[in-house]
């Protein structure tokens, strides 16, 4: 029972230190009233849209609830079904409360760090850092919480075998996942949305600044920031996190004894408290780079979890040396997490080649920026992939070598990679954050030089958000592939034959989804961006004064194009990712939805690196020139590297990161209902 007391109680720390920076945070000063005024615009914003999110899908897991407990009820029994459908509700109330609880210290955080910053660095880098780590360790603390108690309710009080207790918790993966898509996909759009409509009339249409507060799309691109990549992209990485944790419990269980059951909770929290301490240390390393503040901090937290983690399998009670088939796979899994995040880091950041070379592309014009950083975005998925395979070959012979079950070297080396993801999340929060504080500081005219400090901290977290897509597209891969070993022993997969027809139709039909639903969701920014350019050119041809900075824009109404359109385009995709692999099984059988999550699982990391690195490649190539390479802001340099940047934007910020939480999703939708598969094939 060590495991409960140990999963728990580093939930409930993480919880209250995340609450004690939350107030921490909310003591600094906001500063002037034209600032606070910004900052409750940015807030208002993003609540509503939340709101109006929450509402919208509480009828999707209404109606998910009910039909998941219907069919276990009918197939299996009443209390199974009632159970997991209360375990879906109960995920997708977890990540719903601790995105909200993410977003609130976040818009806390913008103005205060903007604010800070008007006395420097070193002042204002805690304030944005830990108002992300609100977000980080809310987030990771409500979902081991949320796992923990549960499979303590249904193994230790209902006494239920440990592979019901497991199923039972897939259901609360399948409901913090099913959830985090939408949030990604809902909060891409919106975001995606402000910013391509603000940079193409402002910038490249009426040459005034990136945050000029007479542009009526700046309020929404704010407000983007936070529903995107605050609140979405946290949705993102805990989905993918407790669908690990829960992977390697299901195999655990599959596999037989409950010591390899519960050890995934133990070395959940280990990470869990070695992000704690990272995240401390952070403050400590601050010399004047953020980068490399943030680069220390999560390199001590690598080191931290090393040792809690011996410490964690060498008593865990496993005979013999097979303590080291858990903790050699789970290292290794680390290992390829650090390699995907400094492969990122050089493909994406302003100071590297990859990027310079994207600049200087644009000289010559928008078309070789596009085609130059799309290439660079090819390459950039080789070494990651490297690291995925090498981290998959290592976990399945290591775990063999010492005599634990392969499969579940895989699955606990995808909890090794994630163990971190508190520290992850908080640096990942920490970009938008800086990012709104740099509005924030331009929109209230604080001057050159606290414009200069915020650019600082913008262009560190410019690179902490790209290096977090590239780990959360890295552990999602390795995560599926536990999703997937756990469905195929579920059903009694062993071999998968390539030349059975309905296995090689499902391996097409499941390569095409990634394609699929990035097409939908780059469609549908395109639309939602046209709608709000039109509504920018009519306030900028039809109220006068604005472009003098006499008259004041009409901010709401961006907002509200933003919110409905990205609530309206969201459904479709979205509900696919559940739909197709129920169709596959239905119409191809068991076999064929295998193959069907073994072709969604290749397409969909390839597209996803591909796209979140050229993204963040054109993003900071325009940047490098914004900061005065090839002319400068205004050249047609800059023109071409801004219509680089538009495109890039939906593909880093929308589509790519979406797509490991879509495949995520369909994997999960295959275990959850595998029972059930089991039973209508037997």
């Amino acid at each position: 029972m060590e495991w409960f007391l140990i999963a728990p109680t580093a939930g409930l720390a993480s919880i209250a230190l995340a609450t004690y920076l939350y107030y921490y945070v909310s003591r600094q000063d906001s500063g002037t009233e034209k600032m606070v005024e910004i900052s409750d615009a940015i807030r208002e914003g993003a609540v509503a849209y939340l709101k109006r999110q929450n509402i919208t899908l509480a009828f999707f897991v209404l109606f998910m609830a009910i039909a998941l407990g219907g069919l276990f009820s009918f197939y299996e029994s009443p209390i199974h079904g009632v159970s997991i459908a209360a375990a879906y509700v109960l995920g997708s109330f977890c990540t719903s409360l601790a995105a909200y609880l993410g977003m609130m210290a976040a818009v806390k955080a913008n103005v205060r760090t903007a604010n800070a910053a008007r006395t420097g660095l070193k002042k204002a880098f805690p304030i944005a850092f830990y108002g992300g780590a609100v977000m980080g360790l809310s987030i990771v603390g409500l979902a081991l919480l949320g796992v923990s108690l549960l499979f303590y309710l249904y193994h230790v009080i209902l006494g239920w075998h440990e592979v019901q207790a497991s199923n039972i918790v897939l259901g609360f993966s399948f409901g913090a996942s099913a959830l985090a898509l939408f949030a990604k996909a809902g909060g891409g759009i919106y975001t995606k949305t402000a910013d391509i409509s603000a940079d193409l009339v402002g910038k490249v249409e009426l040459g005034i600044p990136e945050d000029d507060p007479r542009n009526p799309a700046v309020i929404a691109d704010n407000v983007g920031d936070n529903v995107g990549d605050v609140a979405g992209m946290g949705a993102d990485l805990v989905d993918s996190y407790i669908a690990s944790v829960i992977a390697a419990m299901a195999i655990g269980a599959e596999i037989g004894g409950e010591a390899l059951t519960t050890l995934p909770l133990t070395i959940a929290a280990a990470g869990l408290f070695a992000s704690m301490l990272g995240g401390l240390f952070i403050k400590l390393s601050i010399k004047g780079s953020p980068g490399a503040a943030l680069n220390r901090g999560t390199f001590s937290t690598c080191i931290f979890f090393v040792i809690f983690l011996y410490l964690a399998t060498y008593f865990s009670g496993l005979s013999g040396n097979s303590w080291l088939g858990v903790f050699l796979p789970t290292v290794a899994g680390l290992v390829a997490g650090v390699i995907i995040g400094i492969t990122t880091d050089y493909f994406t950041s302003i100071d590297r080649a990859p990027t310079k070379r994207i600049a200087e592309a644009s000289t010559t014009g928008a078309a070789i920026n596009i085609l130059t950083g799309f290439s660079y975005g090819i390459i950039s998925v080789i070494p990651p992939v490297i690291g995925i395979c090498a981290a998959t070959l290592a976990s399945w012979h290591l775990a063999e070598m010492f005599g634990v079950d392969p499969y579940y070297g895989i699955a606990i080396s995808a909890v090794g990679m994630l163990s971190i993801v508190g520290m992850i999340i908080s640096a990942d929060a920490y970009g938008p954050i800086s990012d709104n504080a740099k509005g924030i500081a331009e929109q209230s005219g604080l001057g050159e030089e606290v414009i200069e400090v915020a650019d600082k901290l913008d262009a560190a977290g410019n690179t902490s958000k790209a290096i977090t897509k590239g780990f959360a597209i890295g552990a999602a891969a390795l995560t599926v592939l536990a999703l997937f070993a756990a469905y195929s022993k579920i059903v009694d997969i062993t071999v998968l034959d390539l030349m059975t027809p309905t296995v090689i139709v499902g391996v097409f039909a499941g390569a095409a989804m990634p394609p699929l639903l990035s097409a939908l969701l780059i469609l549908a920014v395109g639309r939602n961006a046209g709608r709000m350019i039109e509504e920018i050119r009519r306030q900028f041809r039809e109220i006068p004064g604005l472009m003098e900075g006499t008259a004041k824009p009409d901010y709401a109404t961006c907002v509200d194009i933003a919110a409905k359109g990205a609530l309206r385009e969201l459904l479709l995709p979205c509900s696919l990712a559940i739909i197709a692999p129920l169709a596959t099984v239905i119409l191809l059988g068991k076999e064929a939805l295998a193959g069907f999550l073994a072709g969604s699982i290749v397409t969909g990391i390839i597209f996803a690196l591909f796209m979140a690195n050229s993204g963040g490649a054109w993003d900071n190539a325009k940047k490098y020139i914004e900061a005065g390479a090839y002319g400068g802001k205004g050249s047609e340099a800059h023109k071409a590297a801004v219509t680089g940047d538009t495109v890039g934007d939906p593909f880093k910020d929308t589509a790519g990161p979406s797509l490991n939480t879509m495949i995520t999703v369909m994997s999960l939708v295959a275990s959850v209902f595998a029972p059930l598969i089991l039973l209508l094939t037997a």
